[in-house]
């Protein structure tokens, strides 16, 4: 018996002193094992969990945004775009603006469940948060803009958001006497029209970007940012949670449309059939743009419909694998029944490893940058 306590014994030791290639897709080590993993470049780091065919890049250090307000090249046209951004005379009830659902100290998200617009009406959707909105090539959740200024024509024009004709925004503007001399210096003369508004604020968008997170810091080399839990959690977020089949690089998404089984296919007052909307394709029913997880923390309530104000309810339900809808016998042939995303899987996640992740979503969340209130031309 001691013999084989021995072997038993020995055959630990040994596993426990394997390149850290072993431990690809093993969970559960102990907290120095993970650290000592995860110290070390990310090139180095055990592989993740990615199903055959994903696209991914590597977790890494949050990118610049390609403008910056003080460049000297495009200060006047970002400094015009955010006076517009703040502007409420944008809207037609003059008492909405841009911040109404995209406010900085929230992240360029409201809080709300569903955006409320003009006279009060609520929107159908969640409104998306605008951090790093320079990284996606489509905009909205179901992707049906392919740039910023085409983005702006849907929110202002909208009935039930800003509810203002924007073919008489520009008179409207030039009625302000003090717009003239924003749009010269941006644009080298005093013509307003929809492209230039348009540009502008797309300009100033272009510099929302996030802060520098215990993360970021983590990977310069300042390890003792991360605690245990939230190694643990990083471990976890790249291998048993599956998490990096949607959400990896810098940013945390693929930037791609996925369906996470909340169409609520035929249910007239819920139903949303996402990016189909756009391509009329089957295969995108459902679908939504993956957002990106910086600063999830702070930009609730979660998903497309804002379903979610709890942070653990969210992991609760990628735990039990998301809704699964099964078609109905009379909908078996039915082209445009919504299919969950084949990424999305059981999880089986103890509480102490669901804690574990959050802990680490805290580590790429990070507090809003203080931005200063602009005064509005008259």
């Amino acid at each position: 018996m001691k013999r084989v306590l021995l072997i038993i014994s020995l055959f630990f030791l040994i596993l426990t002193q394997l390149s850290f290639d072993s431990f690809d897709r093993i969970d559960g080590l102990p907290a120095d094992s993970l650290r000592s993993l995860y110290n070390r470049p990310p090139a180095m780091w055990p592989k993740p969990l990615i199903d055959s065919g994903v696209k991914w890049e590597e977790l890494g250090i949050l990118p610049n945004s390609p403008v910056k307000e003080g460049d000297p090249a495009t200060k006047n046209l970002v400094a015009l775009g955010k006076i517009l951004f703040y502007d409420p005379r944008l809207s037609g009830s003059n008492q909405i603006s841009c911040i109404s659902c995209h406010a900085p100290e929230m992240n360029w998200s409201d809080g709300r469940r569903v955006s409320l617009g003009h006279d009060q009406a609520a929107n159908s959707r969640n409104a998306p948060s605008l951090e790093n909105i320079w990284y996606f090539k489509n905009l909205f959740w179901d992707g049906r803009a392919g740039s910023l200024e085409e983005q702006l024509v849907g929110p202002i024009s909208s009935d039930i958001e800003m509810h203002q004709d924007l073919k008489l925004l520009p008179a409207k503007l030039k009625a302000i006497k003090g717009y003239a001399a924003l749009f010269s210096s941006a644009y080298g003369d005093g013509k307003i029209t929809q492209e230039r508004i348009a540009k502008a604020i797309a300009g100033y968008e272009l510099t929302f970007t996030s802060r520098k997170s215990d993360f970021d810091y983590f990977l310069e080399g300042n390890t003792k940012r991360l605690t245990d839990q939230q190694v643990q959690g990083l471990h976890l977020f790249r291998t048993k949670a599956r998490c990096m089949n949607c959400h990896s690089g810098p940013l945390f998404t693929d930037d791609d449309f996925h369906n996470l089984g909340l169409t609520y296919y035929k249910r007239a007052k819920y139903e949303d059939l996402g990016r189909y909307n756009v391509t009329k394709r089957p295969e995108d029913v459902g679908k939504f743009r993956t957002p990106g997880l910086r600063n999830v923390l702070r930009t609730r309530p979660w998903f497309h419909n804002g379903l979610f104000d709890n942070i653990e309810g969210v992991m609760n339900m990628y735990n039990n694998g998301m809704p699964q809808p099964q078609p109905k016998p009379n909908e078996l042939n039915d082209p445009l029944f919504p299919k969950t995303d084949v990424h999305i899987k059981r999880l089986n996640l103890s509480k102490a490893e669901r804690d574990a992740i959050i802990a680490f979503l805290a580590a790429i969340t990070t507090e809003p940058w203080r931005i200063t209130t602009p005064e509005l031309p008259k």
